[in-house]
């Protein structure tokens, strides 16, 4: 007779700590809702998870909050038809498009401008403070005992929001005007999340991964020098994994956007070892990065977003899929995925055969 059917959570090891899954594991794509929209209109059923529909493995991450609380206030300060610009109470400016959904919304000023911007914003940034953790927090931890996913825990960014609360600009001068300043920033960011996590580490404590966030990379490459990465976030994000790797977490997850074969060595010394989502138009080489750091680097995504839009036939597909992912399947150690939010230039046929071929590829002897 054959074997069971590997759970999600069994299959999410299996694939990552190079083992022999029935299957490897498929996380949930990304996609703007316009796509999935367009996909109802061309034969996506209406009464089917669409996670379900293709295939997708149980993939969950704590509900932690550690965003400002309370969040600031804001009010509109202009509007058209088309766009909206905000105004929040730290005098952060942001305009926003009301008339779609693609498109990112535009800082014009940005909620930390000093250190006595600094001062007031990381009041907002208690770990301490009420709303942390779910209402039914008690509930919740025997829920996910004996749980059949992954589950995983957000443990910070060490760049991205400092970038955000900054300014990509303003931070890149600040590494250089105002070091002491930066290096207070992200060391704040490193004590704020040991002690936000810490209760969840205690009560949960078979967690499956940790995920990271930065999105610190450009087409061409990182936004910032290794040699600034090891100054200011070596050391902090490194306190932070070693934490977590003492509870047993052995696999951490790196989100970031662009190019990232610098960021790549440099997230591997601080125990980072999952980067997705492997960007192909910024010329991300999956196969390179195995050649280069081996079974130390895990890797999901590196599918050409642009192979499966509108103009693109069954063999594009197969070219951009087929000799890749067998290959790295065959290595282990990875899991496809859509290099990003799949856009609604994608039809749904497309998308389709692209699924077909990834379970047929994916689904080993």
């Amino acid at each position: 007779m054959p074997s069971q059917p590997m759970t999600s959570r069994e299959r999410f090891h299996a694939t990552f700590e190079y083992g022999q899954p029935d299957r490897v594991f498929l996380m949930p794509q990304w996609l703007f809702g316009e796509t999935r929209n367009r996909w109802l209109r061309e034969g996506l059923p209406h009464d089917q998870h669409l996670n379900s529909y293709f295939g997708y493995d149980r993939y969950e991450v704590l509900p932690l909050n550690a965003g400002l609380w309370p969040p600031p206030e804001s009010k509109v300060i202009e509007q058209t038809e088309h766009w909206r610009i905000d105004e929040d109470e730290f005098g952060a400016v942001t305009k926003h498009w009301t008339d779609r959904e693609i498109g990112m919304s535009q800082w014009i000023t940005y909620p930390v401008r000093d250190r006595a911007g600094w001062e007031r914003y990381k009041e907002r940034l208690d770990p301490t403070a009420g709303l942390r953790y779910p209402q039914f927090w008690e509930d919740y931890c025997r829920c996910v005992q004996g749980r059949d996913y992954p589950l995983g825990i957000h443990i910070g960014s060490y760049y991205g929001w400092l970038r955000n609360w900054v300014g990509m600009e303003h931070l890149a001068l600040w590494y250089y005007d105002q070091p002491d300043l930066v290096h207070e920033m992200t060391e704040f960011v490193g004590d704020f999340i040991l002690k936000l996590i810490d209760r969840a580490l205690n009560d949960i404590p078979d967690l499956d991964f940790a995920v990271v966030w930065e999105d610190m990379a450009c087409k061409s490459g990182s936004l910032i020098s290794p040699m600034m990465f090891r100054d200011f976030m070596t050391p902090v994000l490194s306190r932070v994994t070693r934490v977590v790797n003492e509870y047993g977490i052995r696999i951490i997850m790196v989100d970031c956007d662009g190019n990232v074969d610098d960021l790549v060595p440099l997230w591997l010394d601080s125990h980072v070892n999952l980067v997705y989502p492997m960007e192909i138009a910024s010329d991300c080489d999956m196969l390179a990065y195995r050649r280069q750091h081996g079974r130390d680097l895990l890797m999901l995504g590196g599918i050409d977003k642009r192979a499966l839009r509108d103009g693109c036939t069954k063999a594009d597909i197969e070219r951009e899929v087929v000799d890749k992912v067998t290959e790295l399947v065959r290595q282990g150690g990875y899991s496809p995925f859509v290099d990003h939010a799949v856009p609604p230039d994608v039809p749904f046929a497309n998308f389709k055969y692209y699924m077909d071929l990834i379970h047929q590829i994916c689904t080993l002897a």
